[in-house]
């Protein structure tokens, strides 16, 4: 065996030994890849990751979206649970904000104004259910918008980190954000935000990804079972804005308490339902410390099982009720009415205009902390 062999051959070894190792420590790594460019050109990358048991999450730094999700069902075929797009050019037409990190406020203000520390702030208004218009998920280039710069970190995760200029998109304070991902060998999927501020803000960072627990983006949800950990919710006007109230869910179609079937009373003859076309609204979780179980989702057909635990106080529970066909998904795919969920752990929505709500303000010496994880399992 000459040289250039044994090299081969030490080589080979090298890899086998290596990935053997791999094999038997449950690690992973990270894989990187160029996902596409912006329009000025800036490539975009997306990271892979994947956990022993074979399930697989991709990010990208464009928006630090999650741009897919695979899991097995019961009889271990595995499938993406989420809507999207397959390639970054269209990604960068997203309007439903798919799998997005959405800032530097998540959800609705009302009128897009807000006062603090006696200043009052003006908001792009984009968005207007009920023809009343509100600042939605952080304005006309929020978070979702960006491109952040993410690298592998240790753990099987990926960090993205983003700066939030003072004014941008009307909101004060220059904002340093860290979002990271990160896939265990529990099949828990870990969306964690932080942030830090030198000057006072408002803040709730949210996680929107849409979810098709079956496998099949043409599918409905509502033959779906949910679980929330609320026995309260938040009222809205038509215009989606929380009134202030906080209201039981105790007989009514807002009741999740228990295991219920999405679909089961979608249609009633309720005021919330109405406004929302169907359920849009935020549900106030049980008083907790540290992190908690928010809300279980079960596809009966499939199995699959997906446990979403927080920290946050609210959840918004949206069931795709404005999807209408006219966005092309992966593989080709018109996502139709209700063939997604979303489930949202966040602060109050207009929490700026509720004093008696859970403060959204962040001030300089504060870090803000948002755990957000997804527990994928089968039976």
């Amino acid at each position: 065996m000459n040289k250039t062999q044994l090299l081969l051959s030490a080589l080979a070894f090298s890899i086998f030994a290596c990935e053997n190792s791999r094999a038997m420590t449950g690690k992973t790594e990270v894989k990187e890849e160029i996902f596409g460019s912006m329009p000025d050109g800036h490539p975009v990358k997306i990271f892979t990751l994947t956990n022993k048991n074979g399930l697989k999450a991709r990010v990208t730094e464009y928006g630090a979206i999650l741009v897919s999700m695979e899991t097995p069902d019961k009889s271990g075929k595995l499938a993406d649970l989420t809507h999207g797009y397959d390639t970054l050019e269209c990604w960068l037409t997203n309007t439903s904000y798919f799998g997005s990190t959405v800032g530097r406020f998540g959800n609705r203000i009302k009128d897009g104004k807000f006062t603090l520390d006696g200043k009052n702030y003006s908001l792009a208004t984009n968005n207007d259910p009920g023809g009343i218009p509100c600042a939605l998920h952080g304005g006309l280039k929020g978070f979702d918008k960006v491109v952040w710069s993410g690298k592998p970190v240790d753990g099987n995760a990926v960090e993205f980190t983003y700066t939030a200029k003072d004014g941008e998109e009307g909101y004060p304070g220059n904002l340093s954000v860290k979002v990271t991902y990160s896939l265990n060998n529990d099949n828990e999927l870990k969306w964690e935000a932080k942030a830090t501020t030198d000057a006072p803000t408002i803040l709730n960072l949210v996680h929107h990804s849409y979810w098709n627990l079956s496998g099949d983006p043409t599918q409905t949800i509502n033959d779906e079972v949910l679980t929330l950990n609320a026995e309260a919710y938040l009222p809205t006007n038509a215009g989606l804005i929380p009134t202030g109230e906080i209201a039981p869910v105790a007989g009514t179609p807002m009741d999740f308490t228990k295991p219920t079937v999405i679909g089961q009373r979608i249609n009633a003859d309720f005021e919330a339902l109405k406004f929302g076309a169907g359920y849009d609204h935020a549900w106030v979780l049980k008083k907790h410390k540290g992190v908690q179980l928010a809300a279980r989702l079960k596809d009966p057909k499939s199995g699959r099982v997906m446990e979403v635990s927080t920290n946050q106080p609210a959840i918004q529970f949206y069931g795709g009720n404005f999807l209408d066909g006219t966005s092309t998904g992966k593989g080709g795919v018109k996502y139709a009415h209700r063939t997604a969920l979303c489930l949202e752990t966040e602060g109050f929505p207009d929490a700026p205009n509720h004093p008696s709500f859970p403060s959204s303000v962040l001030r300089p010496g504060e870090t803000y902390k948002h755990t957000m994880i997804h527990k994928f399992s089968a039976e």
